[in-house]
C-alpha cells in the first residue's frame, strides 16, 4: 500500500503518499480543511508543517522518522508494536520487508496515541468485547521479544494472541505493554481501545514479568515498574504534573499503570512529541538541549508556569538521575480550539548505565552539557529559559528535597535493600557533582 488518508476528530485533514523508488512518504494537507482552519490559528504541528497547500516531504530528519513527516510518525508502531506486528505478519506467511510504513499507519488506523487515524485501516479482526487475559498477554509478549517460532499462530484463532495485536501495537514505546479499560470495583481488565461501559478507565499498563523486556539493549531488572512507581511518587512529592499510576498485582508480578492523558471524557485529544513537533531524532543523543524545548514551547505559546514546570521535570532528571530524558518522552496536548500546553509528564524512572551510549548521560543537554552538571548549569539554563532566581531557587529546593526521600519512598514500594541502595548511591554521586562548586 502506497496511499492513506489521514483523518482528526472526523475530519479527512490530508493524504499521505509513500514513493517506491525513495522510500520518502509526502503528505499534503486536505485543501477543504485549509480552507476551513484559515485565520482560525488553528495549527497541527505549528513548528515544521504548518497548514497550507504545500506538500510535506522530508529526507534527511533522521532514521527514527522512517521517511515520515513528524507529525505522522508519532503514529508509527515502536520497537514491541513492531515485533508484534512481524509476528502476525510471519503467521500470514509474509516478511516484515512486506509491510511498509503506510501499510503500519493503517494497521494502527483508529487504534494509535493521539486523535489521528488512518485509512484505509488493515489487520486481523479483533473480538472487541472478551476480557483481557494478563497472564496470558505477558506470555505471548514473552515469546514475541524471545522470536520464539511458537508465536507464529493465527490471530482468528487464539484470542489472547488477537487481543496483543489489538492493544500491543499502537501504545509506543520499547517495552511490553497494552492499552486498557480497567474496572477497579470488579478488577475486570478490558479493550481500551473502545467504550468499555461504566466504571471503566483507561489506562497503559507496561508488563512486569516478560522476558527480553527492555530499552536501549538492555533487559529490565525484575523491579523496574516498581522502580517506575516509586519514581512516579517522588516525582509527584517534587510538584511535577503527571496523571495518576497505580500497581497491578497479578500472579505474583507488579504491572505499572498509568492514566491516559491522550484521552478525555471519552475523546480523544491531539497529542505530539518534541521530536515529531521540532523533526528531532530521539535515538541521537543529544540533539536538543532543554532550553531549545523551552524556546519551541514559547513559540507555541505555552505559558510561563508550563515553562516553570518543564523546568522542574529536568531538575528531577538530573537530581533522580533519569538519563533516558530524549525527546519523545515529551509531549504536548491540543485541544480543539488549537490551543497547546504540557502534557503531564511520563516514562519518568530511574535510567543510567554507564556501559551504554544512551543510558551513561543524559539525552538532552543541560548548558551544553550531559553529564556532570552543576548547580550553576541549572541556574544558567533556568535563565536562559526566562525563569526568575527566586523561583529557581525554590523549583531546585523542592525537587532536592523529594529526591532526599528516595529510600523512604523505596522501602514503602517494596523495593529490595539491594535495588534501593544501588540506586541511592548513583543519585547520591551525581548530586555530589551537582552541588559541589564550579
Amino acid at each position: 500500500m502506497n496511499y492513506a488518508e489521514v483523518y482528526l476528530w472526523g475530519t479527512r485533514i490530508g493524504a499521505l503518499h509513500l514513493s517506491s523508488e525513495t522510500n520518502i512518504t509526502d503528505f499534503q494537507y486536505d485543501r477543504n480543511f485549509v480552507d476551513n482552519v484559515a485565520g482560525s490559528g488553528i495549527e497541527l504541528s505549528p513548528l515544521r508543517m504548518p497548514i497550507s497547500n504545500r506538500i510535506y516531504r522530508f529526507s534527511d530528519i533522521g532514521d527514527s522518522f522512517k521517511g515520515v513527516p513528524g507529525m505522522i510518525a508519532d503514529s508509527l508502531p515502536d520497537k514491541f508494536g513492531n515485533a508484534v506486528i512481524n509476528s502476525w505478519l510471519a503467521s500470514q506467511g509474509k516478511s516484515d520487508s512486506d509491510f511498509n510504513v503506510i501499510d503500519r499507519l493503517c494497521y494502527t488506523g483508529k487504534r494509535g496515541m493521539g486523535a489521528l487515524e488512518y485509512v484505509p485501516a488493515q489487520g486481523p479482526e479483533f473480538n472487541k468485547d472478551s476480557q483481557i487475559d494478563i497472564d496470558e498477554m505477558v506470555k505471548f509478549a514473552s515469546d514475541i521479544l524471545a522470536n520464539r517460532k511458537s508465536i507464529h499462530i493465527k490471530a482468528d484463532e487464539n484470542l489472547q494472541f488477537s487481543q496483543l495485536l489489538q492493544l500491543g501495537t499502537s501504545a509506543g514505546g520499547a517495552r511490553a505493554k497494552a492499552i486498557i479499560a480497567w474496572n477497579e470495583s470488579t478488577n475486570e481488565i478490558r479493550s481500551g481501545q473502545i467504550d468499555a461501559g461504566k466504571g471503566f478507565d483507561y489506562w497503559l499498563m507496561k508488563f512486569d514479568g516478560v522476558n527480553k523486556n527492555g530499552d536501549h539493549g538492555l533487559t529490565d531488572e525484575p523491579e523496574y515498574t516498581l522502580i517506575e512507581y516509586a519514581y512516579y511518587e517522588m516525582a509527584r512529592m517534587a510538584g511535577i504534573t503527571m496523571n495518576e499510576c497505580r500497581i497491578f498485582k497479578e500472579n505474583g508480578r507488579n504491572h505499572f499503570m498509568t492514566k491516559r492523558f491522550d484521552r478525555k471524557d471519552g475523546n480523544k485529544v491531539h497529542m505530539q512529541t518534541l521530536g515529531a513537533l521540532a523533526h528531532i531524532d530521539y535515538s541521537v543523543p543529544a540533539l536538543c538541549s532543554y532550553e531549545q524545548a523551552a524556546m519551541y514551547m514559547q513559540q507555541m505559546r505555552l505559558k510561563s508556569d508550563e515553562i516553570e514546570q518543564f523546568f522542574r521535570r529536568m531538575v528531577f532528571n538530573v537530581m533522580a538521575v533519569n538519563q533516558d530524558d530524549h525527546v519523545k518522552n515529551i509531549s504536548f496536548l491540543m485541544d480543539r480550539n488549537g490551543k497547546w500546553k504540557l502534557s503531564p509528564a511520563y516514562d519518568i524512572t530511574f535510567s543510567y548505565n554507564l556501559s551504554n551510549v544512551w543510558l551513561k548521560a543524559h539525552q538532552m543537554r543541560v548548558n551544553g552539557k550531559v553529564s556532570a552538571i552543576t548547580m550553576n548549569d541549572l541556574h544558567d539554563a533556568g535563565k536562559a529559559m526566562g525563569i526568575s532566581t527566586s523561583k529557581r531557587k525554590k523549583i531546585i529546593q523542592e525537587v532536592h528535597e523529594a529526591v532526599s526521600n528516595w529510600t523512604n519512598i523505596a522501602e514503602r514500594n517494596g523495593i529490595r535493600e539491594n535495588t534501593m541502595k544501588n540506586i541511592k548511591n548513583v543519585i547520591q554521586e551525581h548530586n555530589s557533582i551537582l552541588f559541589s562548586l564550579d
